[in-house]
């Protein structure tokens, strides 16, 4: 092979020639493009596992459907899957595999009415508290994220990982394995790298979906390569670890400044980072005056903590109720409480939990608050009651496939009378009389609801069983599952089966559930006006179509870590005047815009 192309290759993928003969380009292969998944698809990362019986099923059946309906309307079955029948056609063939667990009619294949009447509303207010993205450039961030989901081999190796940077110190996974690839059994994961970036977020975000206002997000979760090293450490200090991370906090708050300007109303917020420790306390307040976060997003898995003033020392995994660690990082955010008058969800600590990499959830020396168990919370937030703990995936621990929580509620296994799901289970019940602790569903959803429903069921039971329908918040986990819309459907639609509410107790989902999950409730917790819909003269208004050509220099600079970018106070980025220009959604549909539904990444031929 020549050294050109290698370099083509390297430049979005790590498979050898041999992977590649067994893989086919997903926006090539996949002539259905369905509105919903319907198999495995890397980003170029890890090998995907080939499609499952149950999906080959639900695919066939989509193409199916679309093809009768798309003939008696008149169109082909590509525009006939963008819209709202396509949708529909997805869910039909769901229940037919899976059971009846959407509300999905026959009638809304061919008749727009029918299927506005079991679509999301026209008014619904939707905030995504989670979405990613990554910054340009391939350099080292993201290695770590790529070493862990590639998994053992030559690729991890030559990239200076010759052991799972997210697995230290070795543990196994439910097979023994210490590198546990996560992706290769997460089943949503439809994009390339170059997808991930400003561009599809926007389009994907404002364009494609329902969203509102959504929270972008960031995770200090990457190991540092010193130079001239061969294995990772953990970072030493913010520095090394803000080298290593696919998006730092000031790049998130420069993407926020830039969609509420072009849009001219708030319609992204954005996450400090915390790093915890009396030696992060600096930094720390860094961030609040130059930054101005929204809300903080912490991982107590992450080497992010520091506690001691040896450069030497890599920083430590922590937990919630670290009275020595964490706490000196919760007085300094209450002692900046003025923030919350012009960011009023500065008291929202949004924390990281279940989704370890880091072994089995069942074995003791993993089940811990540092590894991503839930036992943390019930003290730090009956000690700290003025904040909001938001639990980002529910501390849902399944090793990132949910295959282990369905085999679980298989098996019979019961926690004071319900099935327990791993983690999700116990801090339902630890936590419910704790009314500043909420679920967020980034992941945990999109990742049961299409593939192990049940589990799903059970999840949302749970949590309104012991909670109510007020402490659940809506996250996408987006762009790693592509545009939130097709999550935004299925979470209106889903339902709870009869048999299984009567037999457990668990609340059945009405609309106005559905209307709190999906945004009501963070609408509460960021004191945002949810009563008013996106509209040019409203609060809420339009991103332009055109923003792509709105990108300053200066923050494509920034993204891209140019050497000269400017890296100081947010307020000296972004230099474009305030703009005047609005478009509705629907302007953009008009004009042809219609959803395409592409994954941008390999599929198995399989």
């Amino acid at each position: 092979m020549s050294d050109e192309r290698d370099e083509r290759r390297e430049a979005d993928t790590w498979f050898s020639d041999e992977q590649l003969a067994e893989l086919a380009r997903a926006d090539e292969a996949d002539a259905l493009h369905a509105p919903v998944p319907t198999r495995n698809v890397s980003n170029g990362e890890y090998m995907p596992f080939a499609q499952t019986r149950a999906q080959r099923e639900v695919e066939a059946r989509i193409g199916t459907l679309a093809a009768e309906a798309a003939k008696r309307l008149g169109v082909s079955r590509r525009r006939f899957l963008a819209g709202s029948g396509g949708m529909a056609a997805s869910f039909l063939a769901m229940n037919e595999v899976f059971g009846r667990f959407f509300n999905a009619s026959p009638l809304e294949l061919v008749e727009p009415a029918a299927a506005a009447e079991n679509a999301p509303p026209a008014d619904l207010f939707v905030v995504d508290d989670q979405l990613h993205m990554v910054r340009d450039r391939s350099g080292p961030a993201g290695m770590a994220l790529r070493a862990a989901s590639q998994g053992a081999g030559a690729a991890s190796a030559n990239a200076g990982f010759k052991a799972n940077p997210f697995n230290p110190k070795g543990y196994p996974d439910e097979l023994g394995n210490p590198w546990g690839a996560w992706t290769s059994s997460l089943g949503q994961t439809p994009n390339v790298g170059t997808n991930f970036t400003l561009h599809s977020l926007v389009k994907d975000v404002y364009l494609d979906s329902a969203v509102t206002v959504g929270i972008l997000s960031n995770a200090p979760l990457g190991l540092f390569l010193p130079p001239g090293a061969s294995k990772p450490i953990p970072p030493r200090t913010i520095a090394e670890s803000l080298s290593a991370e696919i998006l730092t906090g000031y790049q998130t708050v420069a993407v926020r400044d830039f969609v509420n300007r072009i849009a001219g109303s708030t319609r992204m917020l954005a996450h400090g980072q915390l790093y915890p420790g009396r030696n992060n306390l600096e930094f720390m307040q860094r961030q609040i005056d130059e930054f101005h976060p929204d809300s903080w997003k912490g991982y107590t898995v992450a080497f992010s903590a520091k506690n001691n003033n040896d450069p030497s020392k890599g920083m430590e995994q922590w937990s919630l109720d670290n009275e020595n660690v964490a706490y000196p990082t919760y007085e300094l955010i209450r002692n900046n409480k003025a923030q919350l008058a012009s960011h009023p969800g500065f008291f929202n600590i949004c924390i990281h939990k279940g989704l370890t990499t880091l072994g089995d959830p069942a074995d003791p020396a993993s089940d811990q608050p540092p590894m991503g168990n839930p036992n943390d919370i019930p003290k730090a937030a009956r000690d700290w009651p003025e904040f909001n703990f938001i639990i980002y995936h529910s501390a849902w621990a399944p090793l990132f496939y949910g295959y282990y929580s369905w085999k679980t509620v298989h098996e019979g296994r019961m926690l004071n009378g319900v099935p327990e799901v791993q983690w999700i289970t116990r801090m339902a019940q630890q936590c419910a009389d704790l009314k500043n602790v909420y679920a967020e569903l980034g992941t945990t959803f999109a990742a049961t609801v299409t593939t192990f429903p049940t589990a799903c069921a059970h999840m949302l039971g749970q949590f309104l069983k012991y909670w109510g329908p007020d402490r659940i918040v809506f996250g996408s986990d987006s762009l790693w599952y592509g545009a939130p819309q097709w999550q935004i459907e299925a979470l209106w639609r889903f339902q709870i089966p009869e048999g299984m509410s009567r037999k457990y107790g668990y609340p059945q989902l009405t609309d106005a559930m559905r209307r709190k999950i999906l945004g009501l409730n963070s609408a509460r917790l960021y004191k945002l006006k949810a009563e008013a819909p996106v509209s040019a003269g409203g609060i809420f208004k339009p991103v332009p179509q055109d923003f792509a050509d709105m990108v300053p220099s200066g923050l494509h600079a920034t993204l891209a870590d140019a050497p000269n970018s400017n890296q100081g106070p947010q307020a000296s980025l972004i230099t474009l005047p305030p703009d005047k220009f609005a478009l509705l959604r629907g302007d953009y549909q008009a004009a042809g815009g219609w959803r395409d539904n592409l994954r941008y990444g390999w599929i198995n031929r399989g």
